[in-house]
């Protein structure tokens, strides 16, 4: 599945032809999941995997943490059989929008045949759509990021409202009223909860125990891509919190995945970790707040939830100026290199 060396030739960073490995194939497959929090590490990706599983069993929904692992494999085989860069399947990036589909699809319809059947096909097509997207958006000198997964995910659930042979599960019933319900536990345990709920929720798994395994996942890598996480989970609970936000949404943690992958972004992926980028990480993800909440309540008719557009469009907006920060030229946003080992 993936490159480890080529039988012919190559050009322009593409491959034609490739034999077998099975520990790069692995590598690579770990390296997609930890990816999607921007980190080029197996290690990283196999204690990301461990926390899916882990919360996806806690919640007797075992189908989440087998999706996970069936669209991972689907995205990255996607990119061997069409022949996309082999860099980026060595550095695990045909994989991580897949490993989204593959959480999402088993969240939101029921575990039936074709359901399965949709996600390897969605996880697939999010490696090649990366392409097209990274194509249209490398003019801005920034990167499509989850936006594949995020625009497939998106279609198929509102084709799902229609083509019925893949029935809805877990999802919100189309509204125009925002309906707010649950209470806080202002306990500090609570907090800590809530917190570490935050980081969990990036993959779409509500267990504390999930976001503290991700924590050491990303400090196994990058100890500043941590403590960017924590951080970035702290603030939105807090801004969440202080702006009266709906306390179930809030418990959930719903509130903290999308800050959380800014965070990383900004804080210690496309700046170098420094005081101004600091500062600039901050206001990333107090606006990835705002948005999040600005796209719940556009996103209320449809009863579709959010995914990780509200990091797309703050991680965007806040690339665009392209500020040198502490970089002698205008820096190219679009590919990223994570912490690798």
């Amino acid at each position: 599945m993936i490159y480890m060396g080529h039988s012919m030739s190559e050009q322009n960073g593409s491959f034609t032809g490739y034999y077998f490995s099975f520990k790069g194939t692995v590598r690579a497959l770990l390296r997609g999941s930890g990816q999607v929090m921007f980190q080029e590490s197996a290690y990283t990706g196999l204690l990301i995997l461990v926390g899916i599983f882990w919360g996806a069993y806690s919640a007797s929904v075992p189908q989440i943490a087998w999706g996970a692992l069936l669209g991972l494999a689907a995205s990255t085989f996607a990119g061997w059989i069409i022949g996309e860069y082999r860099q980026d399947g060595e550095q695990g990036l045909w994989g991580f929008n897949g490993i989204l589909v593959g959480c999402a699809f088993p969240t939101f319809l029921e575990p039936v045949p074709l359901m399965w059947v949709s996600l390897v096909c969605c996880a697939m097509l999010t490696t090649w759509m990366r392409r097209g997207f990274n194509n249209v958006t490398a003019q801005f000198k920034i990167n499509s990021l989850t936006f594949p997964f995020v625009f497939l995910t998106w279609t198929f659930l509102l084709s799902a409202r229609v083509l019925t042979a893949t029935p809805l599960a877990d999802m919100n019933s189309p509204a125009l009223i925002v309906h707010i319900g649950g209470q806080i536990d202002w306990s500090i345990g609570s907090f800590a909860i809530y917190w570490l709920k935050g980081i969990s929720q990036v993959f779409l798994i509500n267990n504390w125990i999930t976001g503290i395994i991700f924590l050491i996942a990303l400090g196994v890598c990058s100890i500043w891509a941590a403590i960017y996480a924590a951080m970035s989970s702290a603030i939105a609970l807090l801004v969440a919190v202080l702006f009266a936000a709906d306390p179930a949404d809030v418990t959930a943690g719903l509130f903290g995945f999308s800050p959380v992958l800014t965070g990383i972004a900004l804080g210690t992926t496309f700046y170098k970790v420094s005081w101004k980028s600091a500062i600039w990480t901050v206001a990333g993800v107090v606006a990835t707040v705002f948005i999040q909440a600005g796209m719940d309540t556009l996103m209320l008719p449809w009863g579709m939830p959010t995914l990780t557009a509200p990091f797309c469009i703050a991680t965007w907006l806040f690339l665009l100026p392209l500020y040198k920060m502490d970089d002698t030229s205008n820096p190219d946003m679009t590919v990223w290199k994570g912490q690798k080992k």
